[in-house]
């Protein structure tokens, strides 16, 4: 059975908070120390740190260009300023895609996906999406050995 995914959304509009800081980190696209609305934080399945997975694909093309992590906060300023903020794990703070190379991410959609542990974040990409400059970071292809074939019941196949 296919999982279907909701799209969440907390205002109509983007809209960045006025000023006061929260403390902790500088702020970050001009949004500070808000509040993830409760109803989209309950449905959330957050990992040991806190976290979820944010996967980020282009909006008119489907690729998919990178896979990051965000916290209530980074999903609370994603939502409502419509500029797509990750948390760092390596510097242990929020960023805001394009903040320094100016590959900005300007967000059309997220989506939570039926386990509440991973979002789909569907982005208009300017520039590489890539701190190494390419356009996507799924550049480096693997080989597959094994090409298992929809109907195929040969060992190993999911499932089986």
């Amino acid at each position: 059975m296919a999982c279907h995914h909701e799209t969440v959304s907390e205002l109509d509009e983007p809209q960045v908070d006025s000023g006061h800081a929260s403390g902790g980190d500088a702020a970050v696209g001009g949004a500070r120390g808000g509040v993830l609305d409760p109803a989209i934080a309950a449905r959330l399945r957050r990992d040991a740190d806190g976290l979820v997975a944010a996967v980020v694909q282009e909006h008119r093309t489907g690729e998919v260009l990178m896979l990051a992590w965000m916290d209530d906060e980074a999903l609370h300023r994603t939502l409502t300023t419509g500029r797509a903020t990750y948390w760092s794990r390596s510097r242990r703070s929020h960023w805001v895609k394009g903040e320094t190379s100016g590959h900005h991410q300007y967000v059309r959609s997220v989506a939570l996906d039926c386990d509440g542990d991973a979002l789909l974040v569907r982005v208009e990409q300017v520039g590489a999406a890539c701190h190494t400059g390419e356009p996507t970071c799924f550049f480096t292809e693997l080989p597959v050995r094994a090409a298992v074939q929809p109907g195929d019941s040969s060992p190993g196949r999911p499932g089986q």
